[in-house]
């Protein structure tokens, strides 16, 4: 299960650029359900996501290279290229995405919880902007369908 809240951060709102990093490509094979495959680092990884917008579940299955860049051919729209920064926030980790094109300069965060409570009751710091949880727009298979 992963619940998690998303909110837009202004350039030049934090210093995130002094945490440490990981950069992700990540292409869909289908948008409902959500079908995903993501190289991160040495990593590569096939996703089923449930429907939902804050809470949902969600699937992993580890994939080799090769599998990845088999499946990866065959991403049904925009490949997202991202750079992912993560930066302690008590005992939260906020995973604060940079965008690159066609999406740049986006940046989101996304915290994820223990529980609805948590999320629910997270006051977000300042340098947060709007909070986008719920709206598809954000979510990264909706950005991938995306015409430019």
């Amino acid at each position: 299960m992963e619940i998690e809240r998303k909110f837009l951060i202004k350039e030049g709102a934090f210093p995130f650029r002094d945490y440490p990093y990981k950069d992700y490509e990540q292409g869909y094979l289908n948008t409902k359900p959500v079908v995903r495959v993501r190289h991160e680092g040495d990593d590569y990884v096939l996703t089923y996501k449930g429907k939902g917008m804050m809470v949902r579940e969600e699937y992993n299955l580890p994939l080799n290279k090769e599998s990845f860049e088999h499946l990866i051919a065959k991403a049904d729209g925009n490949i997202i290229r991202k750079r992912r920064y993560f930066i302690p926030l008590g005992e939260l980790t906020v995973e604060l995405d940079e965008f690159r094109e066609p999406f740049a300069p986006l940046l989101m965060a996304e915290v994820e919880f223990p529980s609805e409570e948590a999320a629910r009751s997270f006051a977000p710091p300042e340098w947060f902007g709007e909070d986008v949880t719920l709206n598809k727009e954000y979510h990264n298979a909706t950005m991938s369908q995306k015409k430019f």
